[in-house]
C-alpha cells in the first residue's frame, strides 16, 4: 500500500471530519470509501461510453435501427405492463 498526502482546505477537512464521525468511521476510511466510489463511477461512465460507441458503430455499418414510432410504442406497452419481445430493428431506407 502506498502513502499519499492531500491538502486539504480547512473548511473541507471539518466537514470530512464531521461527515465521517456521523457514518461511524474514521477521515481515513471515509476518504478511502469516497475515492473508491468516485473511481467505480468512472469506470461505469468509461464503459457505459465505450458499449453505446459500440452500439452505434453497429448501428452505422448494418443501417439498422428501430423507427421511432415503432419504439415509441413499444416502451408505452412495456410501462402499461405489457410482456412483449423485443423490438426487432429494420434497415433503414436509403435517402
Amino acid at each position: 500500500m502506498t502513502t499519499t498526502s492531500i491538502r486539504r482546505p480547512d473548511d473541507l477537512k471539518q466537514r470530512m471530519t464531521q461527515a465521517a464521525e456521523h457514518a461511524g468511521q474514521t477521515p481515513h476510511a471515509f476518504m478511502l470509501e469516497a475515492i473508491a466510489e468516485r473511481v467505480a463511477a468512472e469506470e461505469r461512465r468509461r464503459d457505459f461510453h465505450a458499449l453505446a460507441e459500440q452500439r452505434y458503430a453497429r448501428i452505422v455499418n448494418s443501417g439498422e435501427t428501430i423507427p421511432w414510432p415503432a419504439l415509441r410504442d413499444y416502451l408505452k406497452r412495456r410501462l402499461a405492463g405489457e410482456t412483449l419481445a423485443r423490438a426487432k430493428p429494420a434497415r433503414r431506407a436509403s435517402d
